[in-house]
């Protein structure tokens, strides 16, 4: 079923906007003109893709870095744990960023879904 759920003056030129349609928390993404719809968490820890970032057609979770496909809603990689920078003084605290990447490692990354997006005029369409 075809539902409006933008116009296509809302969605900036390569940029991102959450939605919610049918409850369903979705993202249009804007590449180069062409508009894309997926899911609006990420498939590693659940973290807002609105907030992160596209190039071209990859869009980039700001949580661990995790690129998603929006053309095939495909998981690209696996996450990137973030530098600490300097480390603390406390001994459990030194070895955080360590643990952190340990227990990534172990949490599996799913692909995303996407849905079918169709310009009517000047709505944009999802197909839910």
């Amino acid at each position: 079923m075809w539902i409006e759920v933008a116009k296509n003056n809302e969605l900036a030129h390569n940029g991102l906007k959450a939605i919610t349609a049918k409850g369903k928390e979705i993202v249009l993404c804007n590449c180069d003109g062409q508009i894309f719809a997926i899911d609006r968490r990420c498939g590693h820890m659940s973290a807002p893709l609105e907030m992160g970032t596209l190039d071209g057609h990859y869009v980039t979770c700001p949580m661990h870095h995790v690129q998603f496909d929006v053309r095939t809603g495909e998981a690209l990689n696996r996450p990137v744990p973030h530098y600490f920078g300097e480390q603390p003084e406390q001994e459990i605290l030194n070895n955080f960023p360590n643990w952190i990447a340990n227990l990534m490692g172990h949490i599996r990354t799913c692909d995303i879904k996407t849905y079918g997006v169709k310009i009517d005029g000047e709505s944009v369409k999802i197909d839910l």
